[in-house]
């Protein structure tokens, strides 16, 4: 990260933001933020670009209709297990950050078996669901009935992440990022090798699909068995027989996070990360493929900038526990900033060269994906700039909020789906994804305002100022 504000500093008009930027560099704070976002942001580039020739050698193998397959059996069983997930991730992050910091050791290594638990449980029913829906997900969203087994299989991944949102809440409550990083990367070039196995043998959609799958399962195990041993390190080998009771007078507030967090989960699966079954339901295998690939485009203006969500949210969730409000300004106005720096130039970029890198990476049976990037690039580059917008509500005590927002664009979103998706395909459902990003951020980011000047006390801004 600290590369993109160098090459800032080079641009016309630099030596107007040399002093600004380098404030924010100096600060302790953004110190935090940008080397854990810096050991994830060179993770998940790598990540990223691995990730691309992996698309590149699935889409050369599968052609349009089999990727499309391929983005639905796939998107099946991560979906169904987000369905019964409480996103024990952040609920380890705040629970164990507040517990800390009120000197309470023993409330916070139960916090985190409790939410290890209940996402076993959790894990456990979403991995029932795959098994039992499988056939109606390959007969009437795969349009393909004899896929079903593939459907099955991939679904094990779910087993294999029986805790893993808790465990990387504690990882990266306890600043192992680097570590978190080594494991992203490690898992990425193991699949991009059985990747290429599968193509040089021409192993088709089995042999996809088997890739995808270890290298699922390889990070999943690699992330829980190095959060148990943090745990063990951090409070001992007894750490898990902490009774329940120790957070007894917590469990409603706890409970009500984790419901929110479950709801809020739910309305992002049905609007954003279950479009290519709606996709598969309202249209065909073929249109599922270009907007497989227009995500996939899209999601090089998203992974650099996702590292900061949780790296940022850390920081923010700690300062707020301490009531510093003019720390909690300054991480946000800084991480938009730093977002802003890569968002722009990659954005254009893409929508400059985006038919020429499609048929580089994916042949041009594809470019008829190009509209729908446009569209996406849109929507992207309002959350990616503002990638704060619904995580700072939760550390500021109000995870409810976000989901009643999300549940109104949910049903409206929903309501495009059905009209629009029949007719316009891969690019309707691009375009609604882009209004539901920027409605959201927008909307978002004014309740975070307001709650912050309520917290520390500030009066709200008059009409004229």
């Amino acid at each position: 990260m600290r590369e993109v504000l160098d090459s800032l500093m080079r641009t016309r008009g630099g030596l107007a933001l040399r002093q600004p930027v380098m404030r924010l560099a100096r600060n302790p704070l953004l110190q935090r933020v940008v080397r854990n976002s810096g050991y994830l942001f060179s993770a998940t580039t790598v990540a990223m670009a691995l990730s691309m020739l992996q698309g590149a050698l699935a889409a050369r193998l599968l052609g349009v209709q089999g990727l499309g397959l391929l983005g639905v059996i796939t998107e099946f069983s991560s979906n169904l297990n987000r369905l019964t997930s409480f996103r024990m991730g952040e609920l380890v992050v705040t629970y164990v950050g507040k517990f800390r910091a009120e000197q309470a050791d023993a409330k916070a290594w139960t916090t985190f078996k409790v939410a290890g638990l209940a996402e076993i449980g959790s894990s456990l029913l979403a991995f029932g669901l795959i098994e039992l829906l499988a056939p109606l997900g390959a007969r009437f969203i795969g349009h393909d009935p004899a896929s079903s087994i593939w459907f099955r299989i991939y679904g094990l991944t779910v087993l294999a992440n029986l805790m893993a949102e808790s465990s990387t809440g504690l990882l990266q409550y306890y600043d192992r990022f680097r570590l978190m990083a080594g494991i992203t990367v490690g898992q990425s070039v193991l699949t991009l090798g059985l990747m290429v196995a599968a193509f040089a043998f021409k192993a088709g959609l089995g042999g996809v699909v088997l890739a995808y799958l270890a290298g699922k399962i390889a990070w999943a195990l690699a992330t829980t068995l190095a959060a148990l041993a943090l745990a063990r390190r951090m409070w001992g080998a007894g750490w898990w027989r902490a009774p329940f009771s120790l957070i007894a007078d917590r469990w409603r507030e706890m409970a009500r996070f984790a419901l929110s967090t479950n709801i809020t989960t739910t309305l992002t699966l049905i609007t954003r990360d279950s479009e290519l079954l709606w996709l598969g339901a309202f249209t065909t295998p073929v249109q599922v493929g270009y907007y497989k690939i227009a995500k996939a485009l899209s999601n090089i203006l998203l992974t650099p900038v996702n590292p900061l969500i949780s790296t940022t949210y850390r920081e923010v969730a700690r300062e707020t526990a301490e009531k510093r409000w003019a720390n909690v300004r300054y991480l946000l106005r800084s991480g938009s900033l730093i977002s802003a720096a890569w968002t722009v130039p990659a954005g254009l970029g893409l929508l400059v060269l985006g038919p020429w890198i499609i048929t580089l990476l994916y042949t041009s049976a594809f470019v008829p994906a190009y509209p729908s990037l446009v569209l996406l690039i849109l929507g992207v580059a309002a959350v990616n700039v503002l990638y704060w917008n619904r995580s700072v509500l939760l550390a500021l005590g109000r995870p409810d909020f976000p989901t009643k927002v999300y549940s109104v664009a949910a049903l409206l979103k929903m309501a495009g789906t059905v009209v629009l998706v029949p007719v316009l395909g891969a690019i309707g459902m691009a375009g609604l994804l882009s209004s539901f990003f920027l409605g959201t951020s927008m909307v978002l980011v004014w309740k975070t305002a307001a709650e912050i000047r309520r917290a520390s006390g500030e009066p709200a801004p008059s009409a004229g100022g």
